[in-house]
């Protein structure tokens, strides 16, 4: 006959808050655990600072009410001249009486690329995989 002991930590609720106490007491200290709370306070601070900050910032851009114009796009563009449009319009420049070589152009001028550069990168396989 043999016999099995089961030895596991049948330790619920408050129990483990005593434990992880006793723990970063031996760890740290008496005297720095105070200054390890603080630190870790701030990072906790700083990282909700952060989270509401990038949760706003979604928010803004997806929302269509919001202050600034946002372009959205309902469906795929159906010709050139639309998303010369689009892109113009996410970029801030006025699409007025403007044809479509001269949007490419200032489009291409706002990235600071042109077809030349492309071409020559292209040439020199700058672009390898």
């Amino acid at each position: 006959m043999i016999i099995v002991i089961n030895y596991s930590l049948n330790i619920i609720g408050s129990e483990w808050i005593v434990i992880i106490f006793v723990a970063l007491i031996l760890l740290f200290g008496t005297n720095k655990l105070p200054e390890a709370g603080k630190k870790i306070g701030r990072m906790v601070g700083e990282y909700n600072k952060a989270k509401t900050e990038m949760q706003n910032q979604i928010k803004e851009y997806t929302n269509p009410n919001s202050k600034e114009n946002n372009i959205s796009i309902n469906g795929p563009v159906q010709t050139e001249r639309q998303k010369l449009e689009y892109m113009a319009k996410s970029l801030g420049i006025n699409i007025e009486n403007k044809t479509d070589s001269e949007l490419k152009q200032v489009i291409e001028a706002k990235f600071g690329t042109s077809q030349e550069n492309v071409e020559s990168d292209l040439k020199e396989n700058k672009f390898k995989n």
